[in-house]
């Protein structure tokens, strides 16, 4: 009887110590915006107005000298989530990409947490399709209905013609747009998961501003006198840039009032540039909403929070508009992560890829990292972020292949089809930031350029395969 006594006890005890480990499991909130580059106040734009994504920079470890893995959308979210390095037929384009199909060897990090008991759950724009990897949520993901615009006549063009204007300014809420429902969502699933106190959670909210059309309420416009925005002080191609590195913005074409060839007027380069900081502030306003209530609910004391931004923009930067690029201004992305055992207002130069986020997390939470996992745990700089950190980030799109070191962007290109070389890039960013000058081809540079070149397809071999499986991988 006294055996069954302790038996009953202890077992009682066990379960008791499990809710309060699960109960003290940090939670994690993924905030991801599309088409957000490291265009904000914390990142040194004073011009733009960002105080709750500068507070969170405040709040947290800010990274300079992050970046994606591919240009592009779904193919960038792809890599994220799996940690899985792209390849010429891997995470290509953005709207054709899975993981599920690209790489279905690999867990991606929302089903990881999942299968170690974590509620999953998706809000608005996060894998690009919302089927891709949807057993790794704990209900179906869930996406804003909204107008695309809030005036009748560009809402009746998109309708008629199949496209409509590349920005739009109305004198409407937030909610009037799928970002304001998006955050209205959140606080309301903030809210149900501050009841379940003995689940920790994973919620991941995909913002879609600011990318095109540049939507955003007239107040955000307001902010933005149209006298006070400039043209970028790299408003034209690269000194001996290959042809290959110069795309004629397809995107933005696909808008009524873009014309289908050629430059951009002066005035509409400036117009568009207005718009994306409206659209900036905007969203800024909408993950403060998020973040508020996360503080209001007491939930932030035990809450992990990464903001990270799925690729780079140009907004006229060496001629380019959109993404799909391998400069600087394509790949280098905004990244913060806040964890409340960390010490905030840290800001670190470190260089860091989208793919190193999930074994982060792992590391964060004291979850094991799949050996799938290509990526490494930037916890060492959340703990110092001065550490002295090797390596260098690969990217690419399409034609190009990058490798961005500590002070340099060498980049390839070569013909999708037949593989033939179309050219390269050599930008010595501590003297040139802006990419102004291709110095790949001076004699000076034959032996960096060589050494250089080896270690770009030394990346591109080492991701060419699945990765082994049965290789152990440590969580810091």
């Amino acid at each position: 009887m006294n055996r069954m006594k302790f038996s009953f006890a202890s077992l009682f005890l066990l379960c008791i110590s499990a809710s309060i480990q699960a109960g003290d499991r940090p939670n994690i909130l993924f905030i991801a915006v599309d088409d957000l580059r490291p265009e904000f106040a914390a990142y040194g734009a004073d011009q733009i107005i960002s105080p709750n994504l500068d507070r969170l920079a405040k709040q947290g470890t800010q990274f300079h000298r992050a970046y994606c893995s591919v240009a592009t959308c779904g193919a960038s979210r792809a890599s994220l989530f799996t940690s899985v390095r792209p390849t010429p037929t891997r995470f290509v384009t953005a709207l054709e990409t899975r993981a599920d199909v690209d790489a279905p060897w690999a867990v991606p990090f929302h089903t990881h947490f999942k299968s170690h008991g974590y509620r999953t759950i998706s809000l608005g724009k996060l894998l690009h399709q919302s089927s891709d990897c949807e057993a790794g949520w704990s209900k179906s993901p869930w996406k804003p209905k909204a107008r695309r615009y809030a005036l009748a006549d560009n809402e009746t063009l998109l309708k008629t013609h199949g496209s409509g204007p590349s920005t739009e300014a109305a004198d409407v809420p937030d909610e009037t747009f799928a970002d304001g429902k998006l955050a209205l969502k959140a606080i309301e699933e903030l809210g149900d998961l501050a009841t379940r106190s003995q689940e920790p959670f994973l919620l991941a909210v995909g913002f879609y501003k600011p990318h095109l059309a540049f939507i955003a309420p007239q107040k955000y416009w307001d902010l933005y006198p149209a006298e006070e925005i400039s043209l970028p002080d790299n408003y034209k191609i690269p000194e001996n840039a290959p042809p290959a590195s110069i795309h004629r913005f397809g995107e933005l074409r696909t808008y009524s009032d873009i014309k289908q060839k050629g430059p951009l007027s002066d005035q509409q380069a400036l117009h568009l540039i207005r718009g994306y900081y409206a659209c900036v502030s905007y969203v800024d306003a909408q993950i403060g909403k998020v973040l508020a209530e996360l503080e209001r609910l007491d939930l932030a004391r035990n809450t992990i929070v990464v903001l990270w931004g799925d690729h780079g923009w140009n907004l006229g930067d060496h001629t380019l508009w959109c993404k799909h690029s391998v400069f600087e201004s394509s790949l280098r992305i905004p990244l913060i992560v806040k964890s409340p055992k960390h010490a905030f207002g840290q800001k670190t130069d470190a260089i860091a890829e989208s793919i190193d986020i999930y074994p982060t997390l792992c590391a964060l939470t004291d979850l094991p990292i799949p050996a799938t996992v290509e990526g490494r745990s930037l916890v060492p700089l959340l703990t110092d972020p001065t550490l002295a950190w090797s390596g260098a980030a690969f990217s690419r799109f399409r034609k190009g292949d990058s490798l961005r070191t500590d002070r340099y962007r060498y980049s390839e290109y070569h013909d999708e089809s037949s593989g033939e070389y179309l050219g390269r890039m050599l930008y010595d960013l501590k003297l040139d930031p802006l990419e102004n000058h291709n110095i790949s081809e001076q004699p000076a540079q034959e032996e960096l350029v060589a050494r250089l070149a080896e270690q770009l397809e030394e990346k591109r071999l080492a991701t060419a395969k699945p990765p082994n499986p049965r290789r152990s991988v440590p969580k810091h």
